[in-house]
């Protein structure tokens, strides 16, 4: 049976139901979660969390769906195990306060053992093993009293295996999974009564769990770890959150070895093999190496098509990693062609069957992905030469350990992958230091963790929010129909409690019960204004939705004290206003204009609009001509000129999408209605929360200030509005008009005279360098001659003031060369110019046969100047910071000649 039946299967089980009722079919959200503690959802929970944790109502009581999911913790970790993936479909139903721990069970079994012929999945019930908490007697009646499961098969766990949490205070609670035994070849025989309450690891292959049902009835107020935690009481209301591991029910009932194998995945390695010509199955290193390739080709296709572009952070950096590793996997394969294009398409077209969206957004998966491993290419032809520098180094010391800081700096820095580091260093003859590498990503990887940390507490500091929303209700948002309400204090905060007061100059976070501020969303920043009340008068600082459906404004109070039990007026300020409308729906007309130029597939992938300034990142693998960029200018102003209406209404996302509706890639959207803003009906169409001007030709002016790279496969635009965009072309007038006058020119030969003035500039600049380098030469003759004696040694040890490195090491070379072929000489010359010291040591045959060594020269030179340098014995170069030890430098030259050639 192939995944789509098996996905068809399971939400048909749902919708259809007649024991508990018809579950609502929930599609997949996007892969990008709505949540601060997540870089993406990572369960099939995620996108009900609202629900679960009372800040939202649901629309229904029952739900099922298959969501899409990443995990990334332990990427390397990928293909060793047979189990684990980053991308994978979790196959879940919830209960919102309806059916509990009996229906969860009864749904789930009946699913896996009704026949196939019947539209089930056909598991014989003998190789099922329901697991539960150990005391959950509740759970053990249903599973036995009701199920049917005969005890001996009915397997109790402990916390670390059997209870749920989100790792901070709330709802959390006991679970039953349902294990499949794969037989002896995958396991020893379990013992459950001898086990005690920890799963025996060495069981986990052949007893699979695929199966968790989640039964949330418990109120947590701390979270220590998964098996240590405080119950702090019961929920008012009892959930139900399951989740089935798609591919892991593929790979049992394809009757395959692991998730690899299964039908939407093999074909890659089957492509791989053609490629690489070697086999999978016969070698466990190739076979790691080919299942890092087809997970990774699909993650990445996946993360591509819901608006990740590679980058050097969060979102973009996982997806980079994951790109790098499969065209990486792919090289230690033996195949160092162009990969992706041959791989991804295979993946395309299996993922495709259930999610169309692969095939109609094509052109711009590739592009990203393409790009991204063109770039890794060039990235690996750079590496190389850099480890070949490091192990130069290494290497002229007569050590065969290159440092685990220069392994990791060549894996974080540049991106080279220790895999090919290790390798490479192998075909030298060296070894790497391991130890010192991985203990670098260790503390790199701890840092990773403590952020998340310290974001997942701040996500649990949205407690006293809760509160304030459970106990007034959610804000009456009115920023779309007004600039001002006479509102109601409902809370007013400081350091996350409540406080009676506010006095003047203290700043604090004030709820009304109706507000006219727009809070910062989809890229606008928040609205400007005044809160006043009797003798108080406060400046809005801020305005943000720390939970749904409540507004909290940050405020300054200016004069007075604010009494919360008084009445207030809420004013937006009106200029701000105007100009944050301008910039958000001139963001809207350059992002319209920027698909006529460019074509459907440059689509934003971000934005930040302010009053009179807009930026707009979008996902474009090269930079714009400056005939692209003013065709883009050139289009925004014709709709601004064209009085475009701009309107906006409500429907269903589904709604949308059927009318065109370009969404916001990483922004999340009620599956039930969302906004949809038209600037000139489907010219631009977009999901909007922002808000907007009544027609284009109110947005003023749209002027293009600048086109940048902000990551591989990501540009930006960045533009003003309104008045802000006359004031930029009145200072560009200013500037042109002042050098007009300065030249005596027309403004249109301005370019001609500018161009003229620099050329001559140019050849001033060569001049001076001639006649610098003939001052230079002219000094070598007469450095040479005053050489000092040291031994048999003859020293030029020279500081030259106002030289660069360049000038250093020519003077040094031709100081080296006017010394006596047949005699023994050694030059330093140390350059000090612009607060830094460049310094070069070159020795000639004589000098090295007694042994002299440029290298341990400069080394020495570069410990007294605060730096570093290194290079072969004829010659060596380097720098330092400490330009007033440059003389103490020039001193250490003839006592370290005399030390390495031992006072001969």
């Amino acid at each position: 049976m192939d995944t789509a039946e098996i996905r068809r299967r399971f939400t048909s089980h749902f919708e259809r139901d007649t024991t508990v009722g018809p579950h609502t079919v929930v599609p997949s959200a996007s892969l990008l979660a709505d949540d601060p503690t997540l870089l993406f959802v990572n369960a099939g929970m995620v996108p009900f969390k609202p629900y679960f944790l009372g800040q939202q109502t649901p629309p229904f009581d029952r739900a099922t769906t298959v969501q899409k999911c990443i995990r990334t913790p332990d990427i390397e970790e990928v293909g060793k195990t047979t189990r684990h993936g980053t991308f994978f479909e979790m196959c879940g139903n919830f209960s919102f306060g309806d059916y509990f721990k009996s229906g969860a069970a009864r749904l789930a079994w009946d699913l896996v053992t009704k026949s196939v012929a019947d539209g089930g999945f056909g598991f014989d019930e003998g190789r099922l093993y329901p697991s539960i908490l150990d005391g959950d007697e509740e759970a053990l009646a249903v599973w036995r009293d009701e199920v049917g499961v005969p005890d001996h098969r009915i397997v109790r766990l402990g916390n670390k295996e059997n209870y749920w949490s989100m790792g901070v205070p709330g709802p959390g609670g006991p679970c039953s999974e349902i294990l499949y035994d794969r037989g002896p070849a995958y396991g020893p025989d379990a013992d459950w009564a001898s086990m005690g309450t920890d799963m025996d690891p060495r069981l986990e292959d052949r007893y699979l769990e695929f199966w968790n049902l989640v039964f949330m009835q418990d109120e947590l107020s701390a979270v220590r770890s998964k098996s240590d935690f405080d119950v702090a009481g019961s929920l008012p209301q009892r959930n139900i959150d399951t989740g089935m591991g798609l591919e892991r029910v593929a790979y049992l009932m394809q009757g395959v070895e692991n998730m690899y194998e299964i039908d939407v995945m093999f074909p890659v390695i089957a492509r791989a093999q053609e490629l690489t010509g070697r086999r999978y199955g016969a070698d466990h290193g190739d076979d790691v190496r080919f299942r890092v390739v087809a997970d990774h080709v699909r993650s990445s296709m996946m993360l591509i098509n819901d608006g990740v572009t590679p980058g050097n952070e969060g979102r973009g950096y996982v997806l980079r990693r994951l790109l790098r590793r499969a065209v990486r996997s792919m090289r230690l394969l033996g195949y160092e062609d162009r990969a992706l294009p041959e791989l991804m398409p295979v993946s395309r077209d299996k993922m495709g069957e259930t999610y169309t969206e692969l095939v109609t957004g094509w052109d711009r998966i590739a592009q990203v992905a393409y790009a991204e491993e063109d770039a890794f290419r060039t990235t690996l032809r750079s590496g190389t030469q850099i480890f070949d520098l490091a192990a130069g180094e290494v290497a002229s010391r007569g050590e065969t350990v290159l440092p685990g800081d220069r392994a990791f700096a060549l894996h974080d820095t540049y991106g080279f992958p220790i895999d090919l580091t290790l390798e490479m260093a192998a075909e030298q003859g060296l070894r790497v230091d391991e130890d010192g590498f991985r203990r670098l990503m260790t503390e790199q990887r701890d840092r990773a963790r403590a952020d998340a940390r310290a974001k997942k507490g701040a996500h649990a500091d949205t407690g006293v929010y809760r509160t304030v929303l459970d106990t007034h209700g959610p804000t009456e948002w009115l920023a779309y129909s007004t600039l001002e309400t006479e509102s109601r204090p409902v809370a007013l905060l400081r350091g996350g409690h409540e406080v009676p007061a506010l006095s003047e100059g203290e700043v604090g976070e004030l709820v009304l019960d109706r507000t006219p501020f727009y809070a910062e969303s989809g890229g606008q920043v928040a609205d400007a204004g005044t809160i006043v009340s009797g003798g108080a008068r406060l400046e809005v600082v801020d305005v943000q939705r720390p939970v749904r459906g409540l507004v909290v404004h940050q405020v300054r109070v200016v004069e007075g004290e604010l009494d919360p039990s008084a009445g207030v007026l809420a004013t937006v300020d009106r200029e701000w206003r105007t100009g944050a409308r301008q910039a958000h729906s001139g963001t809207h007309v350059v992002h319209a204009a920027l698909r006529e130029v460019l074509g459907p597939t440059a689509l934003q992938s971000g934005s930040y609009n302010r009053p009179g300034y807009l930026r707009l990142d979008f996902g474009w693998t090269s930079s714009l001509s400056p005939e692209q960029v003013r065709d883009i200018e050139t289009v925004s102003q014709q709709a601004l000129r064209a009085d475009l209406p701009v309107d906006w209404r409500y429907m269903t996302l589904a709604e949308a999408r059927e009318a065109g509706a370009l969404a916001l890639f990483g922004e999340t959207y009620d599956d039930q209605q969302v906004r949809v803003v038209d600037i000139g009906g489907p010219w631009s169409r977009e999901l909007c929360g922002g808000t907007h001007v009544d027609h284009s030709s109110q947005i003023g002016t749209i002027v293009v200030t600048g086109e940048s790279s902000v990551g591989s496969g990501n540009r930006r635009i960045e533009a003003f509005t309104g008045v802000e965009g006359f004031a930029y072309l009145a200072r560009e007038r200013d500037v042109v008009t002042e050098l007009t006058s300065m030249l005596k020119a027309r403004p249109d030969d301005l370019v001609g005279r500018v161009s003229e003035m620099v050329e001559r500039l140019r050849g001033a600049e060569k001049e001076l360098e001639r006649v610098r380098a003939a001052q230079v030469l002219a000094a070598a003759g007469s450095l040479a001659d005053g050489a000092r004696q040291v031994g048999p040694v003859k020293v030029v040890a020279h500081r030259a003031d106002g030289l660069g490195g360049g000038d250093v090491r020519q003077l040094a070379l031709d100081v080296r060369g006017r010394l006596p072929a047949d005699e023994p000489g050694v030059v330093v010359v140390l350059g000090v110019d612009g607060g830094k010291v460049a310094f070069v040591a070159a020795t000639n045959d004589a000098a090295r046969a007694l042994g002299a060594d440029a290298g341990a020269l400069v080394r020495a030179v570069g410990e007294v100047v605060g730096g570093r340098g290194g290079g072969k014995p004829d010659v060596a170069q380097g720098g330092g910071s400490d330009v007033s030890r440059a003389d103490d430098a020039v001193a250490v030259v003839a006592p370290e000649v005399s030390r390495q050639v031992g006072g001969v």
